[in-house]
């Protein structure tokens, strides 16, 4: 789950087709119209980096216009296998995230993003925090690692629905910790509102949920953060990472862009310089920082390399929870 250095990024971007390179430089679209299909509502998180990145390639000339379509349903797992239906098919992208793999998994889905489809590249992504009531004796993410392996069971934690990123980070927090998952108490709340009243209404011990759900609870003090599942510091954000805590769990609610099979190569290519372009500029720098995103862009091949990892991962951590 590491990331790729900035050079690297670079490097991908320089060995794109020169006819992609070109077209940027002359401000000429290099697309016309672009395809986004978005396997999820409007208004979503998918949705919303749909249009962020529809905006930005428009901004900059990359595309002439695009076209967003929505298939909500079952997280990801009805718009699959319709985009996998979509096979040959230029100028579309797939807009969509993790949940695709873990709602893939939990649904025994007979399509998946890895094997389906052109994993172009992971573009964004939320880290998770670790908080306790601000009247809790514990101060650190050592004194919670002591407190959980003392009592696993006694250690009550809320968060988001079952099976969701809240609880599989703390699915990898169990196991990084030899704990196993049929002792965790995990106080699931359909969304992360309820399970912020409930610890700050000192009814849990601690919670965990994506940091810009609660970073207004943790400004004002109500909550206590204790550590993110980021790879490094988040900018602006004073608060450390579990492995600077001792514990080695990394893991983001990432997002990112995804090819119809059967496409030429040169067009992925070509598909994939773009995105490249518009990863390492300017604009959507500005855009990810107004919306608290976490850039973590990985080109074609190391994003599906990391896809066929995390699927293991993210199958392993929800057979210990008992999901699937």
């Amino acid at each position: 789950m590491t990331q790729p250095t900035r050079r690297a990024v670079l490097a991908a971007a320089l060995a794109a087709p020169a006819v992609s390179r070109v077209a940027f430089a002359q401000g000429t679209p290099a697309i016309d119209q672009l395809r986004l299909f978005v396997p999820s509502g409007a208004g979503g998180g998918w949705d919303g980096l749909a249009r962020v990145i529809e905006k930005v390639l428009r901004e900059t000339n990359a595309i002439g216009s695009a076209m967003v379509e929505n298939v909500p349903g079952a997280g990801g797992s009805i718009g699959l296998p319709r985009f996998v239906a979509m096979r040959g098919r230029r100028n579309t992208l797939m807009v969509a995230g993790l949940s695709l793999v873990s709602s893939a998994i939990v649904n025994r889905s007979p399509v998946t993003a890895s094997r389906d489809t052109i994993p172009l590249a992971r573009l964004q992504g939320e880290a998770h925090v670790l908080v306790v009531p601000e009247a809790s004796p514990i101060r650190t993410l050592a004194d919670f690692v002591q407190a959980f392996r003392a009592d696993p069971r006694g250690t009550s934690i809320a968060g988001g629905s079952a099976g969701g990123t809240d609880h599989m980070t703390l699915g990898f927090i169990a196991k990084a910790l030899g704990i196993p998952t049929a002792q965790v108490s995990y106080v699931a709340f359909n969304s992360g509102g309820p399970a912020a009243s409930a610890i700050i209404g000192n009814q849990v011990k601690a919670g965990i949920a994506n940091y810009a759900e609660w970073a207004g609870h943790i400004e004002s003090g109500r909550m206590r953060a204790l550590g993110l599942t980021a790879d490094a510091r988040a900018p602006g954000v004073p608060v450390p990472t579990f492995r600077e805590g001792g514990l080695d769990v990394v893991f983001y609610n990432w997002r990112g862009v995804f090819a119809p099979t059967g496409i030429p190569e040169g067009h992925v290519n070509e598909l994939g310089a773009m995105i490249a372009a518009m990863a390492e500029g300017a604009p959507w720098k500005r855009e990810a920082e107004s919306r608290g995103w976490q850039l973590i862009y990985q080109p074609r091949r190391e994003f599906a390399a990391f896809l066929e990892q995390e699927v293991r991962e993210v199958e392993g951590v929800l057979k210990d929870l008992g999901l699937v």
